[in-house]
């Protein structure tokens, strides 16, 4: 705490080096100068107001899940969900999660509504089911084995929190392939009722396959806050998938799912793409009438392949639109440089100030070989990294670039002016990104992605020459979070001993730099 600074009678401020020699370690307040010499002049604007901040997390998939009900007993399980997710503490707020089965998953690949040999198509959806048995319990199946308990107690814990939902691949028996691995596209246009009415359509069915999967979660208390309608549309890779165009997504979506949803689930919203900038090549108003954007939130963005200039086909296309960023997987050997570019300079600073106000990254966890994973995908990393037989935790930088975000921004506020900025997250001075909050809160985040330290001085528009210096440390970040009232002054614990043994990752398209 420090004593009463122009209207803020208390300030938090902390380091987090690229290396994790420090990890968003205190640091004393800046006193308060008349001049700020030869540091970077940093002026933050809450007079210029952008984008909603909505939160920041990661992805439940039954991999993670797994990892949290079966290696880790019951206290260490609530101890790190806790740590994660209680807005007291590390304060995250989003999760994503797969409707039906992933890459990442512990169990053989399904879908809600797998059909019993025999049985071509279920019109009716009269099988459909998430999974069998008590959440947890060591006969439930499907999502009631473990992503439903972890869910259940995240939201205990906040109650508040988003859940995003993304489908890999729709039932076999509604794709041209058969299978639910592979690339296999729905059967659009077809029919499987009986008549060649609206509802009789492929069209229609999965739409109310949508409808069913959060009607099912909703009597288990997990409110589904937002769907997107396929994960990585353009990837045909060997797992679950289904490959669509970005026109038959955009028809899809207006005309099937979101008056689905307008009739059961109104507030669910619907993001447009979640797939890479590779995506976004052209303009979503290239391929979809302003009527039909009116059916989607927003943008939904990977980061892994693409050039920057993209990122406005998805972010600057139609009023009122938001975007998300839905995925990204981990660093694991990469270079401290290169970690930090992607997580603090590409995602937590370049992002957000073209337009991302919510940020999930890939597994929430995995176990010190990057598993589990049905697909055999080798050389992840999750945000923790849990040991597989003690349930032991590490945490990965992607861990402090989120509760950067978690702890010292506030749900709810708006991005506002800051001055310097990176052109890419990568390369020139010190980058930024600033935020006030409904209660009057201003934070920032300050980044340097360059290797040596550098000394910026920070000021507020309004309040004439008042400068706080700071020195911005390598590959790293400085967070500030100003307030009238107590401050989140919460830190990590330290992690836990245990042998890390990953596999080098492949090269993949999902290696390559955003940029």
């Amino acid at each position: 705490m420090t004593a009463f600074i122009h209207g803020y009678d208390r300030e938090y401020w902390t380091r987090t080096t690229g290396d994790l020699a420090d990890r968003r370690t205190p640091i004393p307040v800046p006193e308060v100068t008349a001049d700020p010499g030869d540091a970077t002049a940093i002026i933050l604007d809450p007079s210029e107001e952008y984008q909603m901040w909505e939160g920041c997390g990661a992805a439940i998939t039954d991999s993670s899940a797994s990892l949290l009900m079966n290696s880790m007993s019951a206290e260490q399980r609530h101890a790190i969900l806790t740590e994660m997710f209680d807005p007291a503490q590390g304060g995250f707020s989003s999760v994503r999660m797969s409707i039906g089965a992933c890459d990442f998953s512990s169990q053989k690949y399904y879908t809600y509504d797998d059909l019993p040999e025999g049985v071509a198509a279920d019109a009716s959806l009269e099988h459909f089911s998430i999974g069998e048995g008590e959440p947890g319990a060591p006969d439930a199946t499907r999502d009631m084995k473990n992503v439903v308990p972890v869910l259940q107690e995240i939201v205990a814990i906040n109650p508040a929190v988003k859940i995003m939902a993304s489908p890999w691949s729709a039932p076999a028996w509604m794709k041209t392939s058969g299978r639910i691995d592979g690339s296999g596209r729905l059967r659009l246009g077809e029919y499987v009722g009986n008549g060649y009415r609206y509802q009789d359509t492929i069209d229609y069915v999965y739409a109310q396959y949508f409808v069913k999967f959060i009607a099912a979660y909703a009597k288990l208390g997990i409110r589904i806050s937002s769907v997107t309608m396929q994960n990585e549309p353009s990837n045909g890779c060997p797992w679950p998938i289904t490959v669509w165009t970005p026109e038959e997504l955009a028809k899809w979506g207006s005309e099937y799912l979101r008056p689905a949803l307008d009739r059961t689930f109104p507030d669910v919203e619907i993001y447009f793409g979640d797939d890479s900038l590779r995506f976004w090549q052209r303009p979503a108003s290239d391929y979809m009438t302003p009527a039909q954007a009116m059916s989607f939130a927003g943008a939904a963005i990977h980061t892994y392949s693409g050039l920057p200039e993209w990122v406005h086909h998805a972010t600057r296309q139609f009023p009122g639109w938001k975007a998300a960023m839905t995925e990204r997987r981990c660093m694991l050997d990469e270079t401290v440089d290169e970690a930090s570019h992607v997580m603090f300079g590409e995602i937590g600073t370049w992002l957000v100030r073209n337009g991302v106000g919510l940020i999930n990254l890939w597994n929430m966890a995995l176990d010190e070989q990057g598993f589990p994973s049905y697909a055999g995908t080798s050389g992840r990393r999750g945000v923790i990294t849990i040991d597989s037989s003690t349930g032991k935790v590490k945490r990965s930088l992607e861990y402090f670039m989120l509760r950067n975000f978690g702890q010292d921004v506030p749900v709810g506020s708006r991005r506002i002016g800051s001055t310097n900025h990176t052109p890419d997250g990568r390369k020139g001075g010190l980058g930024s990104v600033a935020f006030v909050s409904k209660r009057g809160d201003l934070s920032a985040i300050l980044y340097n992605p360059t290797g040596t330290d550098i000394d910026a001085a920070v000021a507020i528009s309004g309040e004439g020459d008042r400068w706080q210096r700071v020195t911005v440390p390598a590959y790293g970040t400085v967070t500030l979070h100003k307030a009238d009232h107590a401050i989140n002054e919460t830190q990590a614990p330290a992690d836990d001993e245990f042998e890390i043994t990953y596999t080098p990752h492949p090269a993949d398209d999902h290696d390559e730099t955003l940029f």
